[in-house]
C-alpha cells in the first residue's frame, strides 16, 4: 500500500496505518483487553493459522500446473509446491485446521454471539481473525466435508456468512477504484509528497542502529529471499522506515515494514554486510 512516496508492506502494519489514516472509519477497540484480543488473534491466524490453511491448497488446483507460478511460490514460501509434496503434507494440516475450526467453535463463539468483541458490526478482531478460515470456505477441495461441514461447526459457518453478508454491503456502497498501470503507478507514487513527517531512531533499542545508516530489512516467515535496503530513516517499536535512492526521473520512497517477523542488519553503502 502507498500513502504518497511512503510505501508499507505487511498486512499488519497496513491495517494499523489505515486505522491511523482514517480514524473516522477506523473498525480497531478502544478498551485495552479488547485490544489484546485484537493482536492475539492477528498473530494467531498469521503465525499459526495461516501455514496449515496454505498447505490445504488442493493438489488438483490448475494453477499448480503452472511452473512459473509454482516456482513464484516455492521462492515466496520457501518449501517445494510440488504436487506430491502437497498431498502428503495435507493429512497434517487438516488435523490442524480442524483444531483451529474448533477453538474458535468451543470458545470465542461458543456463546452465539454474531460478532467475536460482540460489538454491532463486524470490528478489526473480527478481521484479523475470520480471513484464514473465510478463504479456506470459499476454495473447492480444500476442506473435505465429511470433517468441515456446516454441521460440524455451526457456529463458525454462521458467522462467516454474516461476514460475507457485511462484505457485500461494504463493497457495494464504497467508491469504484481507478486501475494504473505498471508505468503509471511508479509515476503517480514518485512524483507525490511524502504522507508522513520525518521519524526518530530509538536510541534505546537493542539493535544500536543510528539513522542515515545504510541497512537492509527482510521478512522472516516468507518472502526472506528478497530484501529492501536504503539508508535507515525511522526505527521503533513497531516500525521500520528506509529511505530509498530515486532512480534517474523519480524521487526516493520511503518503505515501511512492521517490526514484527522482519530482521533489519546495517550493511555497507554499497549492500554489502556490516559486521
Amino acid at each position: 500500500m502507498s500513502m504518497g512516496r511512503d510505501i508499507y508492506c505487511d498486512t499488519r502494519l497496513i491495517l494499523d496505518k489505515l486505522e491511523e489514516k482514517f480514524p473516522s472509519g477506523a473498525l480497531g477497540a478502544s478498551l485495552p483487553e479488547q485490544k489484546a484480543t485484537e493482536k492475539l488473534l492477528e498473530d494467531w491466524t498469521v503465525d499459526r493459522v495461516f501455514p496449515r490453511a496454505a498447505q490445504l491448497i488442493p493438489p488438483d488446483m490448475p494453477l499448480l500446473n503452472d511452473l512459473k507460478w509454482v516456482k513464484d511460490r516455492e521462492d515466496y514460501m520457501g518449501r517445494s509446491w510440488a504436487k506430491s509434496d502437497i498431498v502428503q503434507a495435507r493429512p497434517e494440516a487438516l488435523a490442524h485446521v480442524r483444531g483451529f475450526f474448533e477453538l474458535l467453535e468451543s470458545t470465542t463463539l461458543a456463546d452465539g454471539r454474531d460478532w467475536v468483541l460482540k460489538t454491532e458490526k463486524p470490528s478489526l478482531a473480527d478481521i484479523h481473525a475470520i480471513w484464514p478460515f473465510h478463504w479456506l470456505s470459499t476454495m473447492k477441495g480444500a476442506l473435505p466435508p465429511s470433517t468441515f461441514g456446516k454441521e460440524h461447526f455451526p457456529k463458525v459457518y454462521a458467522w462467516m456468512d454474516r461476514f460475507s453478508k457485511a462484505l457485500k454491503i461494504a463493497a457495494e456502497s464504497a467508491p469504484k477504484p481507478t486501475t494504473l498501470k505498471g508505468a503509471e503507478a511508479v509515476k503517480h507514487v514518485t512524483q507525490a509528497e511524502l504522507a508522513e513527517p520525518e521519524g526518530m531512531v530509538d536510541a534505546e533499542d537493542p539493535l544500536g542502529l543510528k539513522k542515515r545508516q545504510y541497512v537492509e530489512s527482510w521478512p522472516t516467515d516468507s518472502g526472506f529471499n528478497h530484501r529492501d535496503s536504503g539508508q535507515l530513516f525511522a526505527l521503533t517499536r513497531r516500525e521500520i522506515v528506509l529511505t530509498t535512492q530515486a532512480k534517474a526521473g523519480h524521487r526516493g520512497v520511503h518503505i515501511h515494514h512492521p517490526r514484527t517477523n522482519f530482521r533489519i542488519r546495517a550493511v555497507g553503502a554499497d549492500g554489502g554486510s556490516k559486521l
